[in-house]
């Protein structure tokens, strides 16, 4: 065999191997590129769930610097039933949840018509809009801490000038939840807003348009045409802001604590309290499965209601 003839067998077997590779490598592609997304996956989310099932069922205890896991079954089934805070924290989340999400989408949805329809100044409008939407939970609940301060406060010495008294938002049991509802609302409308917004902008013109010349009155072209295509942009913003809703921890913590007694006690600072207050780590895993399912359940009606508009 001459050289040149072992050279073009090399060069053969080459080709032939890069082609195998090549060939091996478009088969395998779309496994490639996701592994590296699904081990991140499995890492951050798969393994501490499956961490927190595991403590729910347990006693863990911290005994000169190791835990210890003891199986418990559903023993804190039973200590949920003797618990007196746990009821009063879900009635407050649900209170909570089913007030702010409603009042912020209807304010986020008349915002953002009316920026959608406003022809000059429509980035600033935009910009005061979404700037609660930049400022971190924590100084937002300091602000307004100090809004309604009962000495200092600003919304107090706004009163002072219009002749009504003072009053205590934040110590009394009565004003405690509206006063925190307050501050999530001013906070949160501005979320919905970006994503009604967004929707509004993306929505073809073209039909409203028609719908005009048809001699539909503004209404009857909000009601029959834009609300219909905007339904998908609503839902997605319900099941987000339900989500976020129901996790709301920042804000309590901050203005109230929970108190006065129990009147702003919601689901998450509860757990909180009962992880790192009481160090009853099983029985706070325990408790961290309710919100999650009752985000699944709020998840799941919200998507029968979609389909069945939309049926």
């Amino acid at each position: 065999m001459t050289k040149s003839n072992l050279d073009m067998m090399q060069n053969s077997i080459i080709s032939r191997w890069i082609s195998g590779i090549r060939s091996f490598i478009d088969r395998r592609f779309k496994y490639i590129t996701v592994t590296p997304l699904l081990l991140l996956v499995i890492v951050l989310a798969v393994y501490p769930t499956f961490q927190l099932l595991r403590m729910s069922v347990s006693e863990v205890e911290l005994i000169r610097s190791e835990t210890n896991w003891t199986f418990v079954g559903l023993k804190h089934l039973q200590t949920l039933s003797n618990d007196l805070i746990f009821p009063v924290a879900l009635k407050n989340t649900l209170i909570f949840v089913v007030v702010v999400v409603v009042i912020e989408m209807v304010l986020a949805l008349f915002l953002a018509i009316m920026v959608s329809r406003t022809e000059r100044f429509v980035g600033f409008y935009r910009t005061v809009i979404l700037f609660p939407l930049l400022i971190p939970p924590v100084a937002i609940s300091a602000m307004w801490l100090l809004m309604y301060d009962f000495n200092i406060g600003f919304i107090n010495q706004i009163l002072g000038t219009i002749g009504i008294e003072g009053k205590v938002f934040l110590a009394n049991a009565k004003l405690a939840m509206p006063s925190v509802m307050v501050v999530d609302i001013w906070n949160w409308t501005s979320f919905l807003f970006l994503i009604l917004f967004a929707g509004l902008e993306s929505l073809p013109h073209d039909l409203s348009e028609a719908a005009r010349i048809d001699g539909a009155s503004e209404r009857q072209i909000y009601q029959h045409v834009i609300l219909p295509l905007l339904r998908p942009t609503i839902m997605t913003a319900l099941v987000l802001r339900t989500i976020f809703a129901i996790k709301v921890f920042d804000e309590v913590y901050v203005l109230t604590g929970g108190g006065p007694g129990v009147a702003t006690t919601l689901i998450s600072p509860y757990i909180f309290d009962v992880f790192f207050g009481e160090f009853r780590w099983g029985y706070g895993a325990f408790l961290s499965l309710i919100p999650l399912a009752i985000t699944l359940v709020f998840v799941v009606i919200f998507q029968w209601v979609n389909h069945q508009t939309v049926d």
